[in-house]
């Protein structure tokens, strides 16, 4: 039984990584739809949100077969508890990524993002997908150096996402409405996406050390 347990426990860590994996490809092309307009790898992202989702329950039912059939404890039992919770922020990251998409066809022709602006975005979304590929690094080998960068990741996202509402507030910003409002919701969609990451991160730090990681005033 025990052989069985630490079986599952395994294939529990394979299958999150496997979604952290399709969470970093989702990012990518969210990026590269956003920064071209193509439509095409957008429709992508949406498709392929609908397999993480899957993924995501799938993995919710076999943590909680886990814990209702072998009771685990210590740190068995944070490594369950933790990968419930990893799963859940994976797959809002993945919801994020769908988003950026949808801004993308929502506006197919154009590009999203105006001129002026999109330097402070091409960094941003680089950002973005270095995080999601930190993530999966961090999954598969545990080493708590991958969360540090996650949290560096984090402070670069929101350096930009406070300039982009600082030019969204000039004097000089004369775009429209519908474009304000899609870079307003562009760049809180790529800032919520690190947030997750972090929060991964967090999960990762309480798997490893035991510690529960606290909360920093602003």
């Amino acid at each position: 039984m025990r052989e069985l347990f630490r079986a599952n426990l395994s294939r529990l860590g394979k299958d999150l990584t496997t979604i952290a994996e399709l969470v970093h490809r989702a990012a990518d092309d969210a990026r590269a739809a956003l920064e071209t307009a193509d439509v095409h790898r957008a429709e992508q992202v949406i498709s392929e949100d609908a397999r993480i989702d899957r993924l995501q329950e799938q993995l919710d039912e076999q943590a909680i077969q886990l814990l209702a059939l072998h009771a685990p404890v210590a740190s068995d039992l944070r490594t369950v508890v933790a990968t419930l919770r990893m799963s859940t922020s994976l797959e809002r990251m993945g919801d994020l990524a769908r988003h950026i998409a949808q801004l993308t066809r929502l506006r197919y022709p154009e590009l999203v993002i105006p001129e002026s602006i999109r330097p402070t975005f091409h960094a941003m979304a680089d950002a973005t997908v270095d995080a999601a590929a930190q993530v999966v690094l961090l999954l598969e080998t545990q080493d708590l150096g991958h969360a540090d960068s996650l949290s560096e990741l984090n402070e670069t996202v929101n350096e930009h996402h406070v300039s982009v509402f600082r030019a969204i507030g000039a004097p000089s910003w004369t775009e429209s409405a519908a474009t304000t409002t899609d870079v307003t919701l562009a760049s809180r969609y790529l800032e919520r996406f690190t947030d997750h990451a972090v929060s991964v991160a967090g999960k990762m730090r309480y798997l490893v050390t035991g510690q529960m990681p606290t909360h920093q005033s602003a």
